[in-house]
């Protein structure tokens, strides 16, 4: 009996220990086109190389993975990315995340992952607003501390992965060359580091988005943080979500408490206050595109229609006076799907058009008829706006010859109708899905799509849905149970321990298409078309039919820098 409990307390007290102390720290990296999950194979590199223009901001991932035993506490810290004859790239432009799974417990129509857990909320190891470093969760001195989600801290047990993702801001001034560093990563127990090279080429890209967009606005917010939406409290939440937008190079929405009150006609009284905090916005956030603000008034096609008219009329004015009407647009009308919603974008399109013709007139539909009863919308639409799935190239040239523009959304997981021009031939499409399982690069490849077929904007619908108030999206990213992650890029910053939002792997990838589109705008520039066209096409030989290699993209990025280059 002796040596029973003698052996009971040698595997209780050292192999523990041991477990903890043969443990190694390997340190693999990956570009941000993919997803790597918590445990199983995946293909990593030795050290870090990545490539990015001035002006852009470009993300890598490691994973670190324990190996011979568990480790416990680590830290991590990138060193200053220098160059010998050029200077460096200063700790505070890089910023560093420790990527979270989340639950998806039902898969999404047509998902490509399965149910599991997936990466996706990026918890920020220092806090954007005060500097402080985020800690994982610890019992200490009889009490909890730290963030459930905090990043700082971790630990990885054997033959898993921490996935830790690094953006890099590369200044507009930046010389052009390499800059070279390294992430060190420590544990109790071990520690290990991994090189870092950046490449930045000799060019750079606009402060604002050059591709269109509209992503909805942040009244979820007020529901989950249970606050009105009229309170400071708001408005400071309101402006961190507006700030991490346009970080993203979205253009958030003009906050409601900046609009001019009406007058006793219809039209906006503009007072200094309201022009000079719209003019910052602007500014201060690159904006290229602005919402012109539905009428606030009931029965605008009946009683209250002067008023409307005179409403949308001073707006106009205003942008035209401030030199911003060319990326003005009012969202006119969202998916009309039946014959009284189609007389209704006529009637409105006529009202506007009275109002000025200069304003451009969005509604989210197609431009085809979904049944040919109803009548056409040609002349009543400027910018059509059709789900992904629902392109119609023969349709959208239709539309383009006639001065009409076209962007693209995309909502839940819907492929082409039946009513589509050309069915038999895409029905069994897949357009890129956006939810969380389907490939990250479906967000990264939606503006190079819109490149292949001249549409020239980009809108979703919501950023931050997140269901009722008492919904977790940490816990429960499933929009009505199956489509997961649908509605929103950020992720409340509570449970990170953020006053704001969180980021999400998604919309870093989508910022990286935004970034790419910019490539596509420099060549133009340069009397490229045909290249650009050339190059994208092998990304996306068809809407439904493009390259879903995380890879090829990246190397297809490289031949529009080169090109760029060869001027």
């Amino acid at each position: 009996m002796d040596q029973i409990w003698k052996s009971l307390l040698f595997i209780l007290i050292f192999v523990p220990a041991l477990s903890w102390s043969d443990a190694q720290i390997e340190l693999k990296s990956a570009p941000s086109t993919v997803r790597i999950g918590p445990v199983g194979e995946f293909h990593g590199d030795d050290a870090v190389e990545i490539f990015s223009a001035k002006n852009e901001i470009e993300s890598f991932q490691v994973a670190v993975t324990a190996r011979g035993g568990n480790l416990e506490n680590l830290n991590v810290e990138i060193t200053t990315l220098k160059n010998t004859e050029s200077g460096e790239i200063p700790l505070a432009e890089m910023s560093l995340f420790r990527e979270i799974d989340v639950p998806v417990r039902y898969s999404s129509p047509r998902a490509v992952l399965p149910p599991g857990w997936i990466p996706d909320p990026l918890a920020p190891f220092y806090d954007p607003y005060t500097g402080e470093s985020f800690h994982c969760a610890r019992w200490r001195e009889n009490k909890m501390q730290g963030s459930r989600f905090g990043a700082a801290g971790f630990d990885v047990w054997q033959d898993q992965h921490q996935r830790l993702w690094v953006d890099v801001r590369v200044p507009a001034q930046c010389p052009a060359g390499i800059y070279e560093g390294e992430m060190r990563v420590t544990a109790r127990n071990a520690k290990a580091a991994i090189p870092v090279r950046l490449h930045v080429w000799d060019f750079a890209l606009p402060d604002g988005p050059s591709h269109e967009n509209h992503f909805g606005g942040f009244s979820g917010i007020a529901g989950y943080y249970k606050i009105e939406r009229n309170s400071e409290r708001y408005q400071q939440l309101e402006d961190r979500y507006i700030a991490l937008m346009a970080e993203h190079r979205l253009n958030p929405p003009l906050p409601s408490r900046y609009f001019p009150r009406t007058a006793e006609d219809g039209s906006i009284v503009m007072e200094d206050e309201n022009d000079r905090q719209i003019a910052e916005f602007v500014h201060r956030y690159h904006l290229t595109n602005l919402e012109i603000p539905r009428a606030p008034f009931r029965d605008i096609l009946g009683e209250n229609r002067s008023k409307a008219i005179q409403y949308y009329r001073s707006w106009f004015a205003y942008l035209q006076k401030k030199g911003w009407e060319r990326g003005a647009y009012l969202y006119m009308l969202d998916e009309p799907n039946t014959s009284e919603a189609y007389e209704q974008v006529r009637q409105l399109g006529a009202l506007v058009k009275e109002a000025n013709p200069g304003i451009r007139r969005l509604v989210v539909e197609q431009p085809y008829a979904q049944n040919p009863q109803w009548g056409a919308l040609d002349g009543s639409i400027d910018i059509w706006c059709p789900l992904f799935a629902f392109i119609d190239e023969s349709s959208v040239r239709r539309v383009q010859s006639q001065g009409d523009e076209v962007w693209s959304y995309s909502a839940l997981v819907q492929s082409a109708p039946s009513y589509h021009p050309s069915y038999e031939n895409v029905k069994n499409d897949n357009p890129p899905y956006w939810q969380l399982d389907f490939p990250a690069l479906s967000y990264r490849i939606a503006p190079w799509l819109n490149r292949r077929y001249g549409v020239t904007g980009l809108l979703y619908w919501s950023t931050v849905y997140w269901g009722s108030p008492d919904r977790d999206p940490w816990d429960d990213p499933g929009f009505r149970i199956r489509w997961n992650g649908d509605g929103f890029l950020f992720y409340p910053g509570v449970d990170a321990g953020v006053d704001g939002p969180v980021a999400s792997i998604r919309l870093k990838n989508l910022r990286d298409g935004m970034e790419d589109y910019e490539y596509f705008q420099i060549l133009d520039r340069q009397g490229k078309q045909e290249l650009v066209q050339q190059i994208v096409t092998q990304a996306v030989p068809t809407w439904g039919t493009w390259n879903q290699n995380p890879m090829q993209l990246l190397e297809l990025r490289k031949k529009l820098a080169e090109a760029i280059l060869q001027k």
